[in-house]
């Protein structure tokens, strides 16, 4: 199987353009047009997991986090990033991240984590601006039916609405010029149509598929569309998640399943505000950054991890602060690529690693 038909899907999950700007998730050793016999899903694409990829015969290396997050200027195997990058091309494996951009779709990380929990009622915490357009295309109105299948069957998605568009009529002009091959009307002539313009919201990372679908369904040669970014927020996409528990747990029970659930061994929390929590924002990894988000939903436990000792302060009893480790609350999506993949291509074989990256222990 060629590299690109797992890279194109993973894409179609999590687009590459919802990664966070610091991140480096995508492709980072290899070519998508190599042959791959087989892939190892990891959260670390640490030096033991390349040796085990090598002991097993496989050249396809899945990451949650990247290997690589900043320039290398040398190859010198002087740290364990520059040591995994060599051995990774000497046995030609490819190494693929999946990372922010996993974090910010909704039925990633977070939504794992909320899944997990048995969370109901879900929502992003924050979503993220910047991320939809506005498209615009002028149909005959002989071919408004099939044209407007094609837009709404890529954009139109509000909240819990699909096929939102807006339609109006007009009039357009046009003078064919020698060598096109006009729908209606005459060459070197001005020409009048009676149009249709059809309007709705698609996800950015979507317009390329559209333009795709429009393009098979109008029957112009040249399809006259405008396309500009709108402001509003993405309820889709974005940080982070907020939902309720079923039935109300003391924040002890609440503690427990979280151990259970998520395989934690310790939770570092802040002082525990009342005898029972329903209410929990999650936020895989580094979450500090969501703790007035966390609020701003009223969230009785934020899950999350990395909060440093004076951030703890910042609950200040408004919330209480579930941290359970970088790892503990990340491991688990490795299950969820294996579905994922499997899914798509059962006569592939996808396998977890049986290393444990986790660099914390605990004693």
């Amino acid at each position: 199987m060629k590299l690109k038909e797992i890279i194109n899907y993973l894409q179609e999950w999590a687009p590459l353009n919802l990664q966070e700007g610091y991140d480096n998730s995508g492709l980072i050793v290899g070519q998508d047009s190599m042959e791959v016999n087989g892939a190892l899903v990891c959260l670390d694409s640490t030096e033991e997991v390349i040796d085990e990829a090598i002991e097993n015969g496989i050249n396809l290396v899945i990451a949650h986090h990247p290997i690589v997050f900043k320039g290398l200027k040398r190859f010198n195997g002087k740290d364990y990033v520059e040591r995994v990058v060599m051995k990774a091309i000497k046995h030609d494996i490819a190494l693929y991240a999946i990372h922010t951009n996993l974090d910010n779709v909704f039925s990633g990380v977070n939504g794992m984590i909320s899944d997990r929990l048995g969370l109901q009622n879900l929502r992003v915490l924050a979503p993220k601006s910047d991320t939809l357009m506005k498209y615009r295309v002028y149909v005959p109105q002989t071919h408004i039916q099939q044209v407007s299948d094609a837009v709404l069957s890529v954009a139109g998605k509000i909240g819990d609405y699909e096929e939102c568009s807006f339609q109006w009529e007009g009039t357009g002009t046009y003078k064919a010029l020698d060598g096109a091959n006009p729908f209606s009307g005459e060459i070197g002539k001005r020409h009048r149509e009676k149009e249709i313009a059809v309007e709705a919201v698609v996800n950015a990372w979507q317009v390329g598929s559209l333009l795709s679908a429009v393009g098979q369904a109008h029957p112009y040669e040249e399809v006259a569309y405008d396309l500009w970014p709108v402001s509003q927020k993405n309820k889709e996409v974005g940080a982070g998640m907020v939902g309720e528990l079923e039935s109300p747990m003391t924040p002890e029970a609440f503690f427990d399943e979280l151990k259970s659930q998520l395989g934690v061994h310790v939770v570092r929390h802040t002082q525990l505000l009342s005898d029972s929590v329903k209410r929990i924002a999650v936020c895989g990894g580094s979450g500090s950054f969501l703790l007035g988000a966390a609020k701003g939903a009223n969230a009785d436990v934020f899950v999350t991890a990395d909060f440093k000792y004076h951030q703890f302060f910042d609950a200040e009893n408004d919330i209480v602060i579930a941290d359970i480790g970088h790892y503990e609350s990340e491991h688990h999506v490795m299950q969820w690529i294996q579905a994922k993949l499997n899914q798509k291509f059962a006569n592939f074989a996808v396998r977890l690693t049986e290393k444990n990256t986790n660099p914390v222990l605990y004693y």
